[in-house]
């Protein structure tokens, strides 16, 4: 009716303002005014009636979009293709993300997230996708976030996936069009003083039957990124319902992407923390030392996968962190489907991985007379087995995105140093520990740097202490169990008492600061000279 006024597009600025007011002065009984591109632009007398006014003038219009569709039957053109059933679609963006991941980390790494809205679903599997997605979002708050276009990934949904290789072979030559499209969409547009071009990979990329994929520097720009492009599809199927969907001149876009004033913005950003673009996971997460190293890495800007085997003690832990900051996975390091389970979470929430931390783990200690084979196969079996496994199920992630990557070993002093009533756990440490050269002798091709970090008598805030090792440790040096941490720090050279957050020092020291760094062994012990390695 005439109730709202409408100004057509142009950039934000001064002389946008006038417009709004030369629209309000012309149509003094309008109730709001459209502006192009930008949205809507309500009043009141009070900030509760301009709320009010605002919620009935969206309501007024999405009534009115919905009786559109309903009269046209379809939105989009209709269904094309149907969607893959859920648990599908979710194997299938698993199964991609890293190979998604490492074409959009060109030129620096990106996390990753995946989206199967209904509203996106019903948009990659319309007969109009192919038309509409190349055409590029119509609103700047979009497009700085999700880029003018998307990527429409060329595979089926159907097809295998087995072999990586062949389709990350079949992707390059597509991503290497994108970003060879969008350096031409910036010589064209650019001004004298333009900035400098940004990376020209894919922000959004769309694969009809599965969902979209989107990748940023940390996983809360990814996903708004998302949510920005969800919206995106909001306004294009608003504006099929009604007449067609149009979007900004390529040159209006670039004005706004380029825009001094943003490019400012981005100047003054912070700088970014050290494993920023990083993905962790670390087992035995639920508390103790895991709990401190998954908390150490994401205060340095990683995000972090928990793994564990409680789910009680995982709950608690993911108490101290934001849902794009961690999530967690229930896993028994000793079931490989437990572990193949754990990636598949950390590929569909981040993209990949980055730096396994295996401190998943218990303690025995006994004399061989007592040690049962029990004893010895389950340390084996976490210890040994478990860190196998973990290793090299990640190993085949960390090669697919070819951007190299970090394992770390939470070993002990006890695989250094022999000792009384520990020949079943000082085995499995002192295997732990050789495992880690191995590795770092074979993986050094794909950059790769593996690691171990030997702690010794962490006491306060460790898992282990809570059980029958203490008293074991007790009895083999003669003393109580409360004497157990003035004891331990007495004996190192530093009379220091080991905390987890020492350990996540350690961690946090071999993957972020040393980059030259392999097969190595740093104790953090406060000194024990009979653990010297050399």
């Amino acid at each position: 009716g005439n109730t709202m006024g409408w100004v057509d597009w142009q950039r934000p600025g001064f002389d946008l303002g006038l417009q709004l007011e030369k629209c309000l002065k012309e149509n003094p009984g309008i109730r709001g005014i459209v502006l192009g591109s930008h949205g809507l632009f309500t009043w009141g007398d009070t900030s509760h009636a301009c709320y009010l006014n605002s919620l009935e003038v969206i309501e007024r219009a999405s009534s009115y979009i919905a009786d559109k569709i309903s009269k046209k039957g379809t939105v989009f053109g209709g269904e094309k293709r149907k969607a893959l059933p859920p648990s599908q679609r979710q194997e299938k963006a698993a199964t991609l993300l890293p190979i998604l991941r490492s074409l959009c980390s060109s030129e620096q790494n990106m996390i990753g997230h995946f989206s199967d809205a209904p509203e996106v679903l019903e948009f990659i599997n319309s007969c109009d996708l192919e038309r509409l997605a190349p055409m590029g979002t119509s609103c700047p708050d979009h497009f700085l976030r999700t880029k003018i276009k998307p990527l429409l990934l060329p595979l089926e949904a159907e097809e295998d996936f087995e072999d990586l290789e062949a389709i990350k072979k079949n992707l390059e030559s597509h991503f290497k069009s994108y970003r060879n499209d969008y350096a031409a969409y910036y010589e064209k547009c650019k001004k004298d003083n333009s900035p400098l071009m940004r990376d020209p990979n894919p922000v959004i990329l769309l694969l009809p039957g599965v969902g979209l994929f989107s990748f940023a520097k940390n996983k809360q720009t990814a996903r708004v990124a998302s949510e920005f492009y969800c919206n995106a599809i909001n306004v294009m199927r608003g504006a099929e319902a009604i007449s067609s969907y149009t979007a900004l001149p390529l040159q209006e876009a670039f004005d706004i992407e380029y825009w001094l004033l943003e490019e400012a913005k981005l100047q003054r950003m912070p700088k970014e923390q050290p494993l920023t673009r990083k993905i962790a996971l670390v087992t035995g997460a639920g508390g103790g030392i895991g709990k401190s190293i998954a908390k150490k890495l994401v205060t340095e800007g990683a995000v972090a996968v928990l793994l564990d085997i409680s789910e009680t003690n995982l709950d608690n832990a993911l108490k101290d962190f934001s849902a794009d900051q961690a999530t967690a996975v229930v896993c028994d390091i000793n079931n490989p489907e437990a572990i193949k389970q754990a990636i598949q979470k950390a590929c569909l929430t981040f993209g990949g991985i980055d730096i396994v931390v295996h401190s998943a783990g218990l303690a025995i200690s006994k004399p061989i007379e007592d040690t049962t084979t029990q004893d010895w196969d389950i340390l084996q079996n976490v210890l040994v087995k478990g860190q196998f496994e973990l290793f090299k199920q990640a190993t085949a992630i960390l090669r697919t995105q070819k951007m190299g990557g970090n394992f770390i070993t939470i070993a002990s002093k006890n695989g250094l140093v022999a000792g009384p009533n520990n020949v079943a756990y000082g085995t499995a440490k002192a295997a732990q520990q050789h495992m880690t050269r191995l590795l770092a002798a074979e993986l050094a091709p794909d950059k790769i740097r593996v690691n171990t970090v030997n702690p010794d008598g962490v006491i306060v805030g460790s898992k282990i202490w809570e059980g029958d090792w203490a008293k074991g440790r007790a009895e083999a040096n003669g003393i109580t169990v409360e004497e157990l941490p003035a004891f331990y720090a007495k004996r190192n050279l530093l009379h220091q008492i080991i905390t987890p957050d020492d350990i996540a020092q350690g961690v946090f020291c071999l993957v972020a600061l040393l980059d030259k760094s392999t097969g190595n062994t740093l104790n953090v012990d406060g000194g024990m000279a009979n653990a010297f390695v050399r």
